[in-house]
C-alpha cells in the first residue's frame, strides 16, 4: 500500500519517521492477523519509539568519539592481573555511573587498560547514558583552543555535560603547566556530577612530576579519587604477545 500525499506530509510534519517508514508494514500485518483498532495503532506507535531509539543510539556513538568498537566478553581477564570477572561483572551493572562513581585503570601498557574502558562507554551508551572519550592528547588541544575556537568550545561544553567521561592515556606525553590547570577546572566541573574512566601508564607518585605543579596535582587527585574503585593491572601487553 502507497501512502497518499496527504498522510505522508502529516507524518513529516509530526517529524514521525519511525511510523512514516513503517506504515505499510504495520498496515499488512494489521489486515494478516486481523489486528483491532487499539492493536494496529500500538503496533504503529511501537515502531515510532523504536526508531527514535535506534536514532539516538546513533546520535549518542556519534558523540561519543569512541577510536573503536570494543566489547566486554573479548577481554581476557585470566591472562591480567588486578581485576577479576566478580569486578567486571561489577563495572557492568553500571550502577557506578548513577552514583557518579569514577573508574581508574593503571598499569603499563598492552594490559587492556583502553579497552576495559572503551568497552564500559560502548555498554553505558547502549544502556542510555551519554557518554564522551576523548586521548588526553587531543583533550588538552581542545582545552587550549577552547576560549577561540568555537568547535572546541562545543566540545569542551559536551564533555562536561555528559554521564561518562573516558579520558585515556594519561601519562603518554608531557603536560605543560596551563594544560594541568585547564584539565584540573574540567575534573572540577564535572566533579560528583559525572563519572570519570581515566587510563594512565603513571602511578599517582608520578603525576607531580607529570603536572609539573605538586600542589594542584594533589588537589586533582583528591577530586578523581573520591568515590572512585581503581584497578592496578599487571600482566604482558597483548599487542606483543600477538606480534
Amino acid at each position: 500500500m502507497k501512502l497518499d500525499n496527504e498522510t505522508n506530509d502529516m507524518l513529516t510534519n509530526l517529524s514521525l519517521r519511525g511510523m512514516k517508514d513503517n506504515l505499510n508494514k504495520v498496515i499488512n500485518l494489521a489486515e494478516k492477523k486481523n489486528l483491532s483498532y487499539l492493536n494496529f495503532l500500538n503496533q504503529l506507535l511501537k515502531s515510532e519509539i523504536d526508531d527514535r531509539i535506534r536514532r539516538r543510539l546513533q546520535r549518542n556513538f556519534s558523540a561519543a568519539h569512541f577510536p573503536s568498537e570494543k566489547r566486554i566478553e573479548n577481554f581476557t581477564v585470566n591472562l591480567v592481573k588486578g581485576i577479576s570477572k566478580l569486578d567486571i561483572s561489577n563495572l557492568n551493572d553500571l550502577s557506578w555511573i548513577d552514583r557518579n562513581e569514577n573508574i581508574l585503570f593503571l598499569g603499563p601498557p598492552g594490559v587492556g587498560k583502553t579497552h576495559l574502558a572503551i568497552s564500559l562507554g560502548y555498554l553505558a551508551v547502549e544502556n542510555g547514558y551519554t557518554v564522551c572519550f576523548e586521548r588526553v592528547t587531543n583533550l588538552m588541544k581542545l582545552l587550549r583552543t577552547s576560549l577561540t575556537q568555537r568547535s572546541s568550545e562545543f566540545r569542551i561544553k559536551k564533555l562536561t555535560n555528559v554521564n561518562l567521561l573516558i579520558i585515556d592515556e594519561i601519562g603518554y606525553t608531557q603536560i605543560d603547566k596551563r594544560e594541568a590547570n585547564l584539565f584540573f577546572n574540567l575534573v572540577s566541573e564535572v566533579y560528583e556530577k559525572s563519572s570519570i574512566v581515566l587510563t594512565s601508564n603513571k602511578s599517582f607518585e608520578d603525576w607531580a612530576e607529570m603536572l609539573g605543579d605538586p600542589i594542584m596535582t594533589t588537589a586533582l587527585l583528591d577530586r578523581l579519587l573520591h568515590h572512585s574503585k581503581v584497578f592496578n593491572l599487571e600482566g604482558n601487553s597483548f599487542r606483543l604477545q600477538k606480534s
